[in-house]
């Protein structure tokens, strides 16, 4: 009974997270948006106290049941390791804990968090490399998906399902979500949890206090009759049978132990009956069967993995009046990244951002990618290419569990500038090809941009923009609509502090 609630509320929690990257309605995060604030990194960093004091009174309680429940890449994991045992059972065994790799891995995390480089800290994050994951690989067949249906429901009469465009936002992105996938899900089919108990931080920091949980999985030494059956599928390989023991700093209270045995001999009791139970044990005489450990050790050839290409939507072909393609627009060169309002300054924004990249997932503008800059690699940035950074969306500060992107208001998203507009006299259209524009000043919200005449003394030469910085906030409309093709004669310089103006 015990597994069957764990593994209905580990689907319940994967089948929620999950749909928080896949949801492009903007409808999902209003009903299960905590699920995310509940994932422990984005916790402790947005110094969300009560969800990191739940956390580690959950584990003081039950053990690391976070990880076998709440963590969306440790559930990914326990479906790999299913699949892993349809091929071969009982395929697990006892292995002693490396914890010099543990702990060197954790130093280096915090390391990483403290000097800022979160871009390192984010490839071994649990939450952040399964929203890659999600985000980069899911959520595209998702899209697809919903394309086909729309598709058939609207030669049907239907307009219930609509379109939305499936493009890849970043390519240093897609092949490390990949990467991680094929690495973290082979080592879960081969081993169960080999990525939680050596590599992942937030399983060494709950691994710490679940030694001291009240209720624990314990072998009553009177009923064991060492037939390793626990031992033989037990993910985290942290049962040792010869000595009657369980390392619990590596058990994720799976319950898989209790379900396998047929004798009954371990229960999931409190930590005062585990006492008992040790006083009784006797020593035992040490494994013999060497073998068959042996031959799980050994040595496996393995095969090529090809990474498909993703296919993406074919687009139809812009033309201007059917007679010139128009060129898509490139990505300018910023001296300093755009980063969301709410996200204060570029600094904090770094410093707090995990990479999950849930806010590039949410943002209905097409306005957030993850950056492909070294130093900056995976955390999101704006760019204005497909779309502006509407005044009346708050979508990315509403789904942010880390605190990155602080919650801000309408009203205050209208007045705070995260850059300027700069304009770029060789790009203009009126200057290029003679004719009227002001696509600029016609679109800015903020009323940033004036026309004058490009020559003061005739006042019917063609006008050009000019841009007030004090008003401008930087939202990228201006650059957005911009008709200059491939690079717009307007874009946006962006602030590494943000500013009310």
């Amino acid at each position: 009974m015990l597994r069957k609630i764990r593994l209905t509320l580990a689907v319940l929690f994967f089948a929620a997270i999950t749909l928080l990257f896949l949801d492009f309605t903007g409808t999902v995060h209003a009903w299960l948006g905590w699920t995310a604030k509940l994932q422990f990194l984005p916790a402790v960093l947005a110094l969300n106290a009560g969800a990191v004091v739940f956390l580690l009174l959950l584990t003081l309680v039950f053990g690391r049941v976070y990880c076998s429940v709440i963590c969306p890449l440790g559930v990914m994991q326990d479906v790999a390791a299913w699949f892993g045992k349809k091929q071969k059972k009982n395929r697990y065994t006892f292995s002693p804990a490396r914890q010099w790799l543990r702990g060197g891995v954790l130093i280096l995390f915090i390391a990483a968090m403290l000097a800022g480089a979160g871009s390192l800290a984010a490839l071994i994050a649990p939450y952040s490399s399964y929203g890659r994951i999600a985000g980069n690989l899911f959520a595209p067949l998702y899209g697809w998906c919903n394309n086909l249906l729309a598709y058939f429901a609207e030669r049907a009469g239907s307009y219930a399902f609509y379109e939305t465009e499936v493009w890849l936002k970043s390519v240093p992105t897609f092949v490390i979500a990949a990467l991680t996938f094929i690495i973290i899900c082979t080592l879960a089919w081969r081993n169960g949890r080999t990525y939680c108990n050596t590599i992942c931080p937030v399983g060494t920091i709950l691994g710490f206090f679940a030694r001291w949980s009240w209720l624990k999985p314990v072998i009553d030494t009177d009923k064991c009759v060492n037939c390793k059956l626990c031992a033989r599928n037990c993910k985290a390989s942290c049962i040792d049978i010869s000595r009657h023991r369980i390392d619990y700093s590596r058990c994720v209270a799976c319950m898989d132990c209790i379900g396998k045995c047929h004798k009954g001999a371990i229960s999931f009791s409190p930590a005062s009956f585990r006492k008992k139970s040790i006083r009784k044990t006797e020593p035992e005489t040490p494994s013999t069967d060497k073998g068959e450990g042996a031959s799980r050790r050994s040595f496996l050839t393995a095969t090529a993995l090809v990474t498909a290409a993703v296919t993406l939507k074919a687009q139809e072909k812009k033309v201007d009046g059917g007679l010139a393609i128009i060129k898509d627009k490139q990505i300018p060169h910023r001296n300093t990244p755009v980063v969301p309002p709410g996200a204060w300054s570029a600094q904090h924004f770094a410093r707090h951002c995990t990479a999950c990249q849930l806010c590039v997932s949410a943002c209905p503008n097409q306005v957030l990618r993850p950056a492909a800059d070294l130093m900056r690699l995976m955390q999101p940035e704006m760019s204005y290419e497909r779309g502006y950074c509407r005044p009346e969306c708050t979508r990315c500060s509403d789904v942010c569990p880390a605190g990155a992107i602080r919650p801000i208001t309408l009203a205050d998203k209208s007045a705070t500038q995260i850059g300027h507009a700069v304009w770029i006299k060789k790009n203009c259209v009126p200057l290029t090809d003679g004719v009227e524009c002001g696509n600029c000043a016609r679109h800015c919200p903020a009323g940033a941009i004036q026309m004058v005449p490009s020559d003061a003394g005739d006042p019917g030469s063609p006008k050009i923009p000019v841009v007030n910085e004090e008003r401008c906030i930087g939202c990228g409309a201006c650059e957005n609509l911009c008709p200059a093709r491939p690079f717009s004669a307007i874009y946006v310089e962006g602030h590494k502090v943000h500013r009310t103006i």
